[in-house]
């Protein structure tokens, strides 16, 4: 199999200046060519001696309907590379990426400008959530101007995709510990009451800290979804998240276990306190949270049924 890097992100968002970086590091001046795909012009041009230090050939894809895998074959064979780096051009749909059967992506990532990421995020969030879906690192730079929003912007990154890394990065380096989350609710209390907003805050914070929460109980609004390969005493209290757009929605639950889960309906909704206790989650590689109800009672539905991240 032929590995291939793939770099996503939209126009001056620092694709260039990323694969740069890789390409000078010891741990890539390795055996054998490096074939670097790129698929837009940039304002940063790539140094002809690093290049040539790191045994690299470029190609250049201008047009969309080039990017397939015949095309892609004949760049391969033209250079017999033994790796492949992708600089993608964000404007065009990652959805559509065909790429030949035998070569493997070993690693994707996202770079974002982090002083546009709002206006992309507002304005082309579909091409941006089918870049950030499959990546796994989100790599905000320029993050000097808007560190009081990389809270908001890491929670728009979670809600498409839980497992990614999220890294900002301003004119100094890595922003080591943006915060100790600014949370709408109060941790140190026994029961935490979550409302439309904070749920779904919550869900995302205690996929990336289920520590915080083990022990405690928490309570909210949720929609019944009850999968059919879930015993008896098993359903899922949760809410709907629109990710990118309106037909792209997420349920976000975790496991509950309850003994009336039986009497229960699909999609009505219910008030439930549960218990925060160790579980397992696919998402996180086999570690997660999952609850266990004190109370379960009839709720009316929201007005907003669907919750946001903003």
């Amino acid at each position: 199999m032929k590995p291939v890097y793939v770099i996503n992100g939209f126009l001056e968002s620092g694709k260039t200046e990323f694969i740069c970086f890789t390409l000078a590091q010891a741990y890539f001046q390795v055996k054998g060519k490096t074939l670097l795909i790129l698929c837009e012009e940039g304002e940063k041009e790539y140094d002809s001696q690093l290049l040539e230090r790191s045994r690299t050939e470029i190609e250049r894809i201008e047009n969309e309907e080039d990017f397939n895998p015949e095309y892609l074959t004949g760049l391969e064979k033209k250079h017999k590379p033994e790796r492949i780096i992708i600089e993608f051009n964000g404007m065009w749909n990652y959805k559509n990426v065909k790429l030949p059967w035998y070569w493997k992506i070993e690693q994707q990532i996202t770079t974002i400008d982090g002083s546009t990421f709002s206006m992309y995020y507002t304005n082309m969030r579909s091409l941006l959530a089918e870049m950030i879906r499959k990546s796994e690192m989100i790599i905000f730079n320029r993050c000097d101007t808007v560190r009081d929003q990389l809270n908001v912007y890491k929670r728009n990154i979670k809600a498409v995709n839980s497992s990614a890394d999220v890294i900002f990065e301003d004119a100094n380096g890595e922003i080591n510990e943006i915060f100790e989350e600014d949370l709408p609710y109060d941790l140190t209390r026994e029961t935490i009451a979550l409302d439309d907003l904070s749920y779904g805050i919550w869900y995302l914070d205690s996929m990336d800290h289920p520590e915080r929460y083990l022990g405690k109980k928490v309570s909210f609004v949720a929609m019944v979804l009850k999968p059919e390969e879930f015993p008896m005493d098993y359903f899922v209290p949760g809410r709907l998240a629109m990710t990118c757009c309106a037909d792209d929605m997420a349920f976000l639950g975790y496991p509950c276990e309850f003994s009336g889960a039986g009497a229960l309906k699909q999609r009505e909704w219910i008030k439930v306190t549960a218990s925060v206790l160790a579980g397992n989650s696919r998402e996180q590689g086999g570690a997660g949270l999952t609850l266990q109800a004190v109370s379960v009672e009839k709720a009316k539905a929201p007005k907003e049924e669907v919750i946001s991240f903003m």
